[in-house]
């Protein structure tokens, strides 16, 4: 298929799955950034758009149907946010522990001479507090409450207004704070440089090193199928309800 550097970067990745790689692979953020124009996002990051748009038609011309993905698009937003819940929460969950852990035995023996380490092991800190607040408002608050509108819009009754007012308030916050996971995990790749080992690197700083990688990556996919998902569906629900009503009782 051949890529239009006019459209943006999450309607390429929702057209093209595939692409979600190419983009992790140079560097070209899909979640947090996923509204910037191809061709923006490759001026961002320092590329040319030719050499992008060839890679990504590239992979999609190769990539393999892959049976039982589901097309997240046309999805109940429920089977969704589960498969949020089930993968991505609890990867985050646990990998937040195991990366903490790394960082400390990593930082006491390197620390003096990679100093960057601790200013590392700071932002991790602050970031696996965060994220684990921001898990249990999604799972305890939004959720809840869009499973409850999804059920309703099914069986064609109304329900009664949250609390928060509208679907769009914690929508909002939540993706101000997928933007500061985002931001502080792009500062530990900078401080890693890309996660470039050192000379000196010992297991510890090898394993340490993988999981950040596979953590960021894993976060990436977890922004991208809330911001460009599940949340504009559920705003786009909740509005045609909200149109429904005012159309009933005019």
């Amino acid at each position: 298929m051949e890529i239009d550097a006019r459209k943006t970067v999450k309607e390429i990745v929702l057209a093209t799955p595939a692409s979600a790689r190419i983009f992790e692979q140079m560097g070209i953020d899909y979640c947090c950034g996923g509204d910037k124009r191809l061709d923006e996002a490759c001026q961002a990051a320092g590329l040319q758009v030719g050499d992008v748009t060839r890679n990504l038609e590239a992979a999609d011309s190769s990539a393999i149907p892959e049976e039982g993905i589901p097309d997240w698009m046309k999805q109940p937003l429920v089977n969704l946010m589960n498969h949020i819940v089930k993968e991505h929460h609890t990867f985050c969950r646990q990998e937040v522990v195991r990366i903490e852990d790394l960082l400390e035995k990593v930082a006491q023996v390197h620390g003096d001479i990679h100093s960057e380490l601790r200013r590392i092991k700071a932002l991790f800190a602050e970031l696996r507090k965060e994220l684990l607040m921001h898990l249990i408002k999604e799972e305890q608050t939004l959720f809840p409450y869009i499973t409850r509108m999804e059920e309703a819009a099914i069986r064609g009754i109304s329900f009664p207004r949250p609390p928060f007012g509208t679907v769009q308030n914690p929508v909002q916050m939540m993706v101000l704070e997928h933007d500061s996971a985002g931001a502080a995990l792009h500062e530990i790749r900078n401080l890693t440089s890309n996660y470039r080992l050192p000379p000196d690197a010992c297991n510890s700083y090898h394993s340490l090193f993988e999981a950040l990688r596979a953590f960021e990556s894993d976060m990436h996919q977890h922004v991208h199928l809330e911001n460009n998902v599940l949340f504009p569906r559920a705003v786009a629900m909740e509005n045609a309800t909200i149109s429904g009503r005012r159309e009933a009782g005019a």
